[in-house]
């Protein structure tokens, strides 16, 4: 599901982070403002410079506005919850950074269309997984 609602922010011309926030916002009852997801407009390119990739950078912040209800020193999960994203992402993508990922993924006539998609997955199936733990724990 948040594949198919990336892709269509996706071919609106919103960057790699801009994407996954818009589409977790809508798959996953956000609430978050305009003004909100501009604050991941510059994460897009690794950072505009190549750094790490603005799926996972934007992955992040969704995990934050799923589970931090007030500030991070008060989640002691979200290390393990944010690790497990980050494995996920790189079973995906085999790398973290823009620069690694962009020689295997990138085309021009589809730009960084691919990455989006893993990237969306690995956040998907992350949520999924922290859904299940926290089901087991309960």
């Amino acid at each position: 599901m948040l594949k198919e609602i990336a892709l269509t922010y996706y071919n609106q011309g919103y960057n790699c982070a801009e994407t996954i926030i818009l589409a977790a916002n809508d798959a996953y009852h956000l609430s978050l403002d305009a003004a909100s997801i501009r604050l991941f407009a510059a994460f897009g390119g690794g950072l505009q410079c190549g750094d790490l990739c603005g799926c996972l950078t934007a992955a992040a912040g969704v995990l934050s506005a799923l589970y931090v209800p007030t500030k991070a020193h008060d989640v002691k999960e979200l290390r393990s919850y944010t690790q497990l994203l980050v494995k996920e992402f790189e079973q995906q993508m085999g790398a973290r950074k823009c620069s690694d990922i962009k020689p295997k993924l990138y085309k021009n006539e589809i730009r960084c269309k691919d990455t989006v998609l893993y990237g969306a997955q690995a956040l998907e199936n992350t949520i999924q997984k922290i859904e299940t733990l926290r089901k087991d724990i309960a």
